[in-house]
């Protein structure tokens, strides 16, 4: 592929920070090493001196005095190696991708640590997004994400979806409107990538089907556009197997897939990563080497770790807890809406994440009830309307999270929003 094309003008002016190249040449060096090149702080002014984190089934991950000072000090920009090669084994173990053996220049698999996902995400956007460039986009979306487009000014084109994600045959009349070949010429501006979260989408919790993503998959070849598959909640599928992956699917070297360890970890730790074809993941290391520098070294450590600690299969088996957690949630979730709100709203039962997204029926416009009369009954949602595009445009639906919320205050809630409507209508 050629990847010269998705580039913007700021990233393809990205050169290697030097100071930067120095940190990871010492991290490698043998400790007979004397260096003076460079401006690592002196560790033993640091004032922490060990520590000891406790785990639930625990065990414990010490720091010692020569594991803190590294901790505490600078790192290499993509990420930690014992870090890096245990999320490297995982990728392969997950998806597969057939990009595994390509040549570097070629698309193949590289990965880097990011500071969370949405860090990742938002280096994503900036390094192939231009003002006026034509962006694919299904509907509703995170709006996080809107906010980190929007201000690119670029063109986001809306993609319909439904219960089971982005629906092909909408994606194929938008780009009727090209030819394939027009991706060859800046001229006509073709879509330069689609962007989707394939897993319990951020508010729906729809996830797109395997088929699905082989018609898309095919739809990116033809008109070459690149796939963004942000997929925080792919460790929350409620339903085994779980879909492939796009990275799975990958033959082209085109899919930047971002993970996260947010839902499953810690939030707060802030540890994501991004996997792709490698000449695009070294210019999202370019970019971190003169912004963030590197994630954490800390929380790289710690959850390394405790990744090493617990093996592929003790993290599998910890993701599985996770997943009974949020099955039953949501399950106690779909019992209080067909128990409260079954003649007063529509929903669909989401196949992963942690969101109902509730329909209101005979109500043109929710945010004024949100927004206004659910805090006066002590209750919180998130209105519809701040997951479009025009986020000023009515909306009679809302996000109800059932991550935080045990069975009886969402029932609760529940039976609260059922007399807010009834009041309302």
């Amino acid at each position: 592929m050629n990847y010269t094309r998705f580039l913007t003008a700021t990233t393809a002016a990205r050169k290697p920070s030097p100071i930067r190249i120095w940190a990871d040449i010492v991290s490698r060096a043998p400790k007979s090493v004397i260096s003076l090149a460079t401006g690592s702080p002196n560790p033993n002014m640091f004032p922490f001196k060990t520590a000891v984190i406790t785990t639930k089934q625990g065990n414990t991950i010490q720091f010692d005095e020569e594991v803190m000072k590294k901790a505490l000090q600078y790192s290499p920009t993509a990420g930690i190696p014992e870090l890096l090669s245990w999320l490297k084994q995982l990728q392969v173990k997950l998806h597969n991708p057939p990009t595994i053996h390509y040549p570097p220049s070629q698309g193949q698999m590289d990965l880097c640590v990011t500071t969370g996902s949405q860090d990742g995400l938002c280096k994503v956007f900036d390094m192939i997004i231009n003002r006026g460039d034509n962006i694919l986009l299904n509907e509703p979306a995170y709006s996080g994400t809107l906010q980190a487009l929007l201000p690119l000014g670029c063109n986001i084109i809306k993609v319909a979806s439904d219960g089971d994600g982005i629906i092909p045959d909408s994606l194929k009349e938008v780009l009727s409107r090209w030819k394939p070949e027009d991706s060859k010429n800046p001229q006509k501006n073709s879509p330069k990538c689609l962007y989707t979260v394939p897993n319990g989408n951020n508010p729906t919790g729809n996830s797109l089907t395997s088929n699905r993503k082989k018609e898309i998959y095919e739809l990116a070849r033809k008109y070459d556009f690149l796939i963004i598959e942000d997929d925080p909640y792919y460790f929350l599928q409620f339903n085994k197997p779980w879909t492939p992956s796009f990275l799975s699917m990958d033959v082209d070297g085109r899919v930047i897939r971002v993970d996260s360890f947010s839902k499953i970890l810690s939030s707060g730790l802030r540890i994501g990563f991004v996997t792709g074809p490698k000449p695009l993941i070294e210019r999202i290391i370019l970019h971190m080497q003169v912004s963030t520098m590197h994630t954490s070294t800390f929380t790289q450590l710690l959850v390394a770790q405790l990744l090493h600690q617990w093996g592929e299969e003790g993290f599998l088996a910890h993701v599985d807890r996770v997943i009974d957690f949020y099955r039953s949630q949501k399950d106690a979730i779909l019992a209080a809406a067909d128990k409260w709100l079954s003649d007063l709203a529509e929903w669909h039962a989401p196949t992963a994440g942690m969101f109902l997204w509730i329909k209101v029926k005979g109500i043109y416009d929710v945010k004024k009830i949100i927004g206004e009369k659910a805090i006066k009954k002590e209750i919180f949602f998130i209105s519809g309307n701040d997951f479009y595009i025009d986020s000023s445009s009515p909306s009679p639906y809302l996000r109800a999270s059932f991550s935080l919320a045990s069975p009886e205050q969402m029932d609760i809630a529940l039976q609260r929003l059922a007399e807010l409507i009834r009041e309302s209508l």
